[in-house]
Formats: structure tokens, C-alpha cells, sequence
């Protein structure tokens, strides 16, 4: 499992719970991996909308501009299902070669 699927795991992860707007995915994301550009996230988020994993709609607005928001779709949730038996299997083979 490569960084892309790992951090598409987590955004997924995410959108799971509740739709949340993008600067709140990135600043959560970009903790975890503090070394990942913001632009590379935001990528993400577009590919994952044009592939129908997730979709974006404008949140109401409060003093601001109006925020994007984010939320899962039937694929997505399908998707993170995948994701996250990859990442189980991988966590599996490194605990049995001793690394975790």
C-alpha cells in the first residue's frame, strides 16, 4: 500500500464519520503527516470526487466565504472498505516479519 492509498484511507476515514470542509481534512491530515504538501491533499479530495468516491457541496455561509464541504459516497464508503483490509493485510505481514 502506497502513501496515496494511505492518505485516501484516512480521508476516507474521516468522511466516515461526519462530511467535514477541506481546510478541516487538510489541518487533521497534515498533522499526521506533516512532510505531505497541501497541495497534494487537495488533489485527493478532486480525484476522489471525480471518481465518485466522494462529493462536495457549499456549506451556509457564516461571516466567511461559504466553505466546501465533503462527504461520502456510497463508492467511497465501498472504497475505505478496501483501503482499510489492504491496510490490515499489510500491518499483518509486518507484524509477522517483526517490524510492528
Amino acid at each position: 500500500m502506497l502513501k496515496k492509498e494511505v492518505l485516501e484511507l484516512c480521508l476516507l476515514q474521516m468522511l466516515l464519520k461526519e462530511d467535514q470542509y477541506g481546510y478541516e481534512l487538510l489541518k487533521r491530515l497534515h498533522s499526521a503527516f506533516p512532510d505531505t504538501q497541501e497541495s497534494a491533499i487537495y488533489a485527493l479530495l478532486r480525484g476522489l470526487c471525480r471518481e465518485g468516491r466522494t462529493e462536495s457541496y457549499q456549506g451556509r455561509q457564516s461571516g466567511g466565504p461559504a466553505r466546501k464541504y465533503y462527504r461520502l459516497t456510497p463508492a467511497g464508503q465501498e472504497y475505505q472498505k478496501q483501503l482499510l483490509a489492504q491496510w490490515q493485510s499489510l500491518q499483518r505481514a509486518m507484524e509477522e516479519l517483526g517490524i510492528l
